[in-house]
């Protein structure tokens, strides 16, 4: 972990405000306690009123109340910041967009003005669109799941799988995974002893519901990989596969993980598991190729009707 990136974890751990012993943060930051003290030296010399307690049993604690620092950030980074909340305004988080308006007006104002011209021109030229016809998830819900992901806090809530009645449970999350239009919380559940990927929209009434835990090793690469496994495994309402005359690369480049794509001569095939045909259809119209259907029967009567309507709109040739 590079020192950047040590200093952003020690910050996010401690503007929790609970106390935290020196020797917990030295574990979960991977340092010795004399390269910790460093660490928290350098955030007091950036203003962090970072209060500690020497000793065995010492530790730290941020001070409550205290004022929030310049926001010191390299211009990528500013520029980044800036670029993802604008996009979290046209997003589907339920809340969000007038807070992320608001909070992207505050960093904008604290950038140097070559990048705030660069970053006013972004917004002055750029339409949000949110995503259609995704869920939309409450910003409450989504802020306890990522506290307790981050923390390794016990978690409860309710939870209503597809046609199941509301279930109780008890968890140790383990990561939030953003995938296409939903969200997801990867966690261990206790009562069925088991790792699950949940769908954060159908969760409701998150509670911290108890002491720490020992994270657990993921039985995946990561949670993303984890989170398409379980998607895969299911099933979902319809399997796409589809013939494509381009090659596999422009295809892939495309899509991305959201499909798995087979060379096949000079095209390829392109196998999507998907709950709604809306993305399937929008790949097929943006990719320069002809393509085949093989299923489902779906996509093909949703092709003609576009096809149709596009013929339509299109001026006639002479």
């Amino acid at each position: 972990m590079s020192t950047s990136a040590r200093m952003l974890r020690l910050l996010s751990l401690l503007q929790t405000h609970r106390y935290w012993p020196g020797s917990e943060l030295s574990g979960r930051l991977e340092v010795s306690p004399r390269t910790l003290r460093r660490d928290i030296d350098r955030l007091r010399e950036l203003g962090y009123d970072v209060d500690a307690v020497r000793g065995v049993a010492g530790g730290y604690q941020l001070r409550a109340g205290a004022a929030l620092p310049p926001l010191l950030l390299e211009d990528e980074e500013a520029v980044a910041i800036a670029v993802g909340l604008h996009t979290v305004a046209s997003g589907a988080v339920a809340g969000m967009e007038e807070t992320a308006l608001q909070a992207l007006t505050k960093v904008s104002t604290l950038m140097p003005p070559r990048l705030r011209r660069r970053m006013d021109a972004l917004r002055s030229q750029t339409d949000g669109v949110p995503w259609g016809g995704g869920p939309v998830i409450d910003a409450a819900v989504l802020t306890v799941l990522a506290q307790a992901s981050r923390d390794d806090e016990l978690l409860s809530f309710d939870y209503r799988a597809r046609d199941r009645e509301p279930t109780h449970r008890r968890v140790e999350p383990h990561r939030l995974v953003s995938l296409g239009r939903r969200w997801y919380l990867v966690a261990y559940d206790r009562d069925r002893q088991d790792w699950r990927s949940f769908r954060v929209d159908r969760i409701s009434a998150p509670e911290i519901a108890g002491p720490r835990f020992r994270p657990r090793e993921l039985p995946a690469e990561d949670a993303p990989a984890f989170v398409r496994a379980g998607i895969k495994s299911v099933g979902q309402r319809y399997v796409v596969r589809v013939l494509l005359s381009a090659d596999a690369a422009t295809v892939e480049a495309y899509v991305g993980r959201w499909a798995t794509i087979e060379a096949e001569g000079s095209g390829c095939w392109m196998t999507m598991h998907t709950d709604s045909l809306d993305w399937p259809l929008m790949v097929l119209a943006h990719l320069d190729s002809e393509f085949t259907i093989e299923s489902p029967p779906e996509l093909v009567d949703l092709v003609a009707g576009a096809a149709e309507r596009f013929g339509r709109a299109a001026p006639r040739r002479l």
